[in-house]
C-alpha cells in the first residue's frame, strides 16, 4: 500500500538539513530504484522554487510498504530525524486515483 509522509521542519534548521540531505537522498533513491517511490520533495517555507535563507517547512514522501508500522518505522529512521531537522512526522495510509 502507499503512504504518505510528511516530515514538518524546525526552527532554524536549514544548515542541519543540508548536511544530513545527502544520507537522506540516498535513502529515496533506494526506495525509487526499488519501484516504490511515487514522489518526494521538500516544501519551500516560502512561495519560491529556491527559498533562499527561508529554508523549508518540511517534506513530502509517498512510498510504497508493506504495512503502516513499515512506513512509520522506515520514517522515524530518516536522516533528518536524526539530526534534528524533522519535530514531529506524520505517516498516513494513502489511495492514488489520478494521474
Amino acid at each position: 500500500m502507499w503512504y504518505v509522509i510528511e516530515g514538518y521542519d524546525g526552527h532554524a534548521v536549514l544548515e542541519r538539513r543540508l548536511q544530513a540531505r545527502a544520507e537522506h537522498l540516498a535513502r529515496l533513491v533506494a526506495l525509487r530504484d526499488a519501484g516504490r517511490l511515487l514522489l518526494a520533495g521538500p516544501c519551500p517555507a516560502v512561495d519560491a522554487e529556491d527559498p533562499g535563507a527561508a529554508g523549508f517547512s518540511g517534506s513530502v514522501v509517498v512510498a510504497e510498504f508493506d504495512s503502516l508500522e513499515q512506513a512509520q518505522a522506515w520514517a522515524e529512521a530518516d536522516p533528518y530525524v536524526a539530526a534534528g531537522v524533522y519535530e514531529r512526522i506524520q505517516v498516513r495510509p494513502f489511495r492514488k486515483v489520478l494521474p
